[in-house]
């Protein structure tokens, strides 16, 4: 979602840069910061950022360099030899003498600078908004590049997790084991006075031991990894599906580490939840 694009261009005595920022954001935020001679083009402008970039807070500027000798600004010569004229007929009144600085205060009286304000050029105009596009187009590259980054990123953490999936197995039967000595060991605590029937043991032994399977949960995971990867490489505009996603593999991780009862699965499960909030924290990004 970041970049930055710049475009420069010459044309009717200007040297007019566009300069174009886009920082990550859930919504378009767009920020323009403009001469008064292209303000009735703002709305233009926004229509072009908002699509074309879709997301993000984006700072136009455009600034504007004049190469001529000419100005906006004129001297009022009628004004100002009006002013002169007064003031060396009172100096003349008054007995003052006559020099430079009467002609620098009648210069800085009202309306002998006057401002002549310049009227937009559509041919001008038109070069400026095919340069707004070139500036967008540097930021779209900009952000191809990032997210070739990101998505190696995102699917070595998604490859992670899968790795620790595997990583339970070996603690699956061994947690079984434990469960079956725990209850064992319970019930002669209790110290009954009465048989144990071993077959019924058993049954209820293998009742309670479904509670903690994580077989389905185990596959779901394993299924919502792939579908994340599926996305990834064939949709476009995935951002909000992949956060889906995303939330659906976190269901998963917690539901095994709610019927782990076991520690080391448990410490597995915690450094899952660190790479899906790695995950997460990257799909800011991501339109």
């Amino acid at each position: 979602m970041t970049g930055f694009g710049k475009a420069e261009l010459e044309i009717n005595n200007k040297k007019i840069t566009i300069e174009i920022k886009s920082l990550n954001s859930k919504q378009i935020d767009i920020n323009t910061r403009i001469p008064a001679l292209y303000r009735e083009k703002d709305i233009h402008i926004r229509k072009i950022l908002s699509e074309k970039l879709e997301r993000g807070k984006i700072d136009l500027n455009i600034y504007v360099e004049y190469l001529g000798e000419e100005s906006n600004s004129k001297i009022n010569e009628s004004v100002l030899k009006g002013y002169y004229s007064h003031l060396k007929n009172i100096s003349a009144d008054l007995g003052i003498v006559i020099d430079n600085q009467t002609l620098l205060t009648a210069v800085r009286l009202p309306d002998v600078i006057k401002t002549e304000y310049e009227t937009l050029d559509e041919k001008e105009w038109e070069h400026i908004s095919e340069n707004i596009i070139k500036a967008l187009e540097e930021i779209n590259l900009f952000r191809t590049q990032e997210g070739a980054a990101l998505k190696t990123d995102i699917i070595g953490n998604i490859n992670n997790i899968l790795y620790l999936l595997d990583e339970i197995v070996p603690y699956e039967e061994q947690r079984i084991e434990s469960i079956k000595i725990r209850l064992k060991d319970s019930l002669e605590r209790l110290k009954l006075n009465m048989n144990i029937d071993d077959n019924r043991f058993e049954q209820e032994l293998v009742f309670y031991i479904e509670k903690f399977d994580i077989n389905e949960e185990k596959v779901r995971l394993a299924n919502h990894c792939a579908y994340f990867v599926e996305t990834m490489e064939k949709e476009t505009n995935i951002g909000k599906k992949l956060g889906f996603i995303s939330q659906e593999i976190g269901r998963e991780i917690n539901t095994i580490g709610s019927k782990a009862n076991e520690v080391n699965i448990q410490r597995i499960v915690v450094q899952m939840k660190d790479y899906l909030e790695r995950i997460k924290e990257q799909l800011l990004n991501i339109l």
